[in-house]
This record gives structure tokens, sequence and C-alpha cells, in this order.
């Protein structure tokens, strides 16, 4: 399990959304209001955003957030109209490295996820592995159920050129619900292509992890849009996200919100 921020808007500092607000990530790593399973996101962090060319970029550190001697210089220094963050409670079994630590990405998405899935290995891995082409596969280099996730959902993209990112992730969804079978399976997704940010709170046999988001928190500038693990800052600034429904994050548009 791990907690889970991003930001979309006018530019800003990455500390603005990272180490700034009241219960930011960094607060999240060690002291988490909603965190199911673990007590600590000391596992590691990263974050990740668009350069000027479009393209993503991350920061990965498989270490404690609080510990990385470069953060203060980096999060005051990198600017950005996109960013998304997280700080990792290893699922037990998943290597602490940095092959595991998120936010994964392509040459076009940036992706997280929030949760676990049962039994892994001997669940959904195998008939992940039977959806990816060599060269998709080729692309995994740690071991987690995220890393699949990611993967599958990058096949589907890839199959389909014309298939909408909200379209592929519902689909995704539904192949990992029928192959659960009585596996549970937390499947709380963050990602973003650059322009918008799709937000997925679901689950398997099992109850949906937290998630919220944000459109009007004072401590953003205007017309900033926020979604995160645990509110980051004032509650009454946040809803949550229904359980079973897809979050679509757009700078033209209110938040939208798909039922799975």
């Amino acid at each position: 399990m791990c907690r889970i921020a991003a930001y979309l808007g006018p530019d800003i500092p990455l500390q603005r959304l990272l180490t700034d607000p009241e219960h930011s990530l960094v607060v999240q790593s060690w002291a988490p209001r909603e965190l199911r399973f673990a007590r600590l996101n000391a596992d590691g962090f990263g974050f990740g955003w668009f350069n000027a060319e479009g393209n993503p970029e991350t920061y990965r550190n498989p270490v404690p957030i609080w510990s990385d001697p470069n953060l203060d210089t980096l999060a005051r220094t990198l600017n950005s109209d996109l960013w998304l963050a997280m700080v990792r409670s290893a699922t037990p079994g998943f290597g602490n490295h940095i092959s595991n630590t998120q936010p994964f990405c392509d040459n076009d998405l940036l992706f997280t996820h929030n949760g676990y899935i049962e039994s892994f290995r001997e669940t959904l891995r195998p008939e992940l592995q039977r959806e990816l082409t060599p060269m998709i596969e080729a692309d995994i280099h740690g071991d987690t159920d995220s890393e699949y996730i990611f993967a599958l959902l990058r096949q589907l993209l890839a199959d389909d050129e014309e298939l909408a990112i909200e379209t592929a992730l519902g689909e995704m969804l539904g192949m990992l619900g029928e192959w659960a079978g009585q596996a549970r399976a937390l499947l709380n997704l963050v990602i973003s292509d650059g322009e918008r940010i799709y937000a997925a709170r679901h689950a398997i046999n099992g109850d949906c992890p937290s998630l919220y988001y944000s459109v009007d928190d004072e401590s953003f500038p205007e017309g900033a849009q926020l979604v995160a693990s645990e509110p980051l800052t004032d509650r009454s600034y946040w809803q949550p996200v229904p359980e079973h429904h897809i979050l679509i994050l757009d700078p033209d548009s209110p938040p939208e919100l798909l039922a799975l």
C-alpha cells in the first residue's frame, strides 16, 4: 500500500504539492490517517512530471522520503503544471529497490498504483503475461503487481491506438476482475498523459482504498485540480472519489466521474 498525490494546474514548484501541505506526502510517510495493512510508507518514494518536449520524467529513490538529502533542493527548484508523487509501503514479497519504486513511465504516460493483488505470482501474473507482447514484457524491470498492471494498460493502448485512456483503464480493470477469482485486489490508479490526470478508485473482493479530489483549495493557485489518497489540506476542500469510479481531471473542464 502507498499514498499518492497528483496536481494539475498553473505551474508550481514541487514543494507546493510534496512538502508544504499540512498533511503532505512527507507527513503521510510516517503518519498516514487512512492507510490500511501498514503503519508507515517508508519503502521509497518518487515523483513524475512532463518536460518541455512533453515527455515524462521521474525521480525515484527506494529510501524513506525523509532521508533523501536532495529532496529539499529538488522540491524547491523543479516547476511543472502537472505532478504525480507517491510514498511507498512495499507489499511483502516485493523487493525494496529502484526497479519497484514508482512512478513508472513509458514514452507517453506516468503511472502510479496504490494497492496490491493477493498472491499475485500465483493468481493474476500468469494471466497478465499471456496478454503481453514480448516488447511490452521486456520493459518490465521489477517484480511488482503495479508494474504488470501498467504493462497491461500499455498493451491495450498499443493494440488500439484510437482507444481512449479512460476506456482502456475500464477494460483493464474488468479483465483483472475476471481473472481474480477469489483473490483480493486493491486497485487505486493515477495516470497521466501530460494533458489530463486519470484516477481510478476500485477494488475486487475487498474495500476500495481511500481517494479524494479537490478543485478549490485555497492553498493552491486558482484553477488547480488535485487527487490524493488522503486530503493534503483542510478536509473541507476535498471530497471522496466514489468507489468503483474513474475520475478525469482536465485543465479546461470540471472534474468528470465515470462509473466502472
